[in-house]
């Protein structure tokens, strides 16, 4: 019988590096090919960001609780948040989808008035795209285009020891979302009479329903002059994004639990779950934040935005990644990914 590896043992970013690795890119302008959050295609003195992005119903997404009109928005700002993290414009999109017979054309309209949204909140343009018919629920495929200059250029891999490590807005609304919307889902089903109690949650709903790229926290660094060592997007979780960074970097990190920052609706509802609020900024994802790194002559620059944390920084001892706790315990950071408990 041939060898059958599971998944679940080597995990998602194991599974990338293990497909990629047969494949070589042939094409001169193809400057940066997987591994990081776009590939990199040069153009007239650019450098053309693209990335692609899968999301299934019952697994990325829940139409019992997120509206057609929302996920369209989503979808666009998901994607648009790997452009970010290249610290470039975005240009394009494409979408691609896989539709049962239980959508109607109105359906469909009511997910593009969300994409629509999105293209003139992001000042871009819907180039293109595909539909088919799928055999179970809602298939969406979403291609991005972005501009960089190359001196811009921002990767996963010019971290340098002592550099700081910076996160934007706040971590773990969006799984507090998650959990929020999914009590009231099973509330409805054992009762369908029910009204949702959402008091106390709009916040951390939002975070989860309608995420927004932070192209704006690029615009405030572009005003400072200030280009990013290395950034990520934080999709997976605050301790997987900096695993990522080290990795690309051949760096440590040591971060700091009394940095982390952390809104007070996500704190709140994470003690009503009996949910350590940490633990949802650490490894909850979908929060689309940008994680980023930018020398100690920059940081002095970068601290006074509002809307940016500092929590730790680089280190030049490669298989340190750690947390420091309040307590000061130090704990190793560590990030399960997709397929694992």
């Amino acid at each position: 019988m041939d060898k059958r590896t599971e998944i679940g043992s080597i995990g998602e970013f194991g599974l990338i590096n293990r497909l990629a690795q047969p494949f070589h890119s042939p094409h001169p302008w193809t400057s940066l090919g997987i591994g990081d959050d776009a590939a990199l295609l040069q153009a007239d003195g650019l450098e053309v960001v693209s990335t692609t992005e899968l999301l299934i119903e019952g697994v990325h997404f829940d139409l019992a609780y997120c509206p057609l009109t929302h996920l369209g928005f989503k979808v666009v700002s998901v994607a648009l948040s790997d452009v970010a993290a290249m610290n470039a414009k975005p240009t394009q999109i494409s979408i691609g989808l896989g539709l049962s017979n239980r959508f109607s054309v109105e359906a469909v309209e009511e997910l593009y008035a969300g994409i629509k949204l999105a293209c003139e909140e992001y000042k871009i343009d819907l180039v293109g795209g595909d539909t088919t018919a799928s055999p179970n629920g809602l298939i969406i495929s979403i291609s991005a285009l972005g501009l960089v200059s190359p001196t811009k250029l921002t990767k996963r891999s010019g971290a340098k020891a002592n550099d700081v490590i910076c996160v934007t807005g706040d971590l773990g609304g969006a799984l507090l979302g998650l959990q929020s919307l999914e009590r009231e889902k099973q509330v409805y089903l054992a009762n369908p009479s029910m009204q949702p109690e959402l008091d106390g949650k709009s916040y951390v709903v939002m975070r989860q329903l309608k995420p927004m790229a932070r192209f704006d926290i690029l615009h405030e660094l572009k005003e400072l002059g200030v280009v990013p060592t290395s950034m990520i997007d934080c999709s997976d979780g605050l301790a997987s994004e900096i695993i990522h960074l080290c990795q690309a970097s051949n760096t440590g990190a040591r971060i700091f639990e009394k940095n982390i920052p952390i809104d007070d609706e996500t704190y709140l509802s994470a003690t009503e779950f009996n949910l350590s609020p940490l633990t949802a900024a650490l490894n909850g994802g979908e929060d689309y934040e940008l994680v980023f790194t930018v020398s100690q002559a920059d940081f002095e620059k970068v601290e006074k935005l509002a809307d940016v944390s500092a929590i730790g920084y680089m280190t030049d001892v490669i298989n340190e990644r750690v947390l420091i706790m309040k307590s000061d315990q130090i704990i190793d950071l560590t990030a399960p990914g997709f397929g694992q408990a």
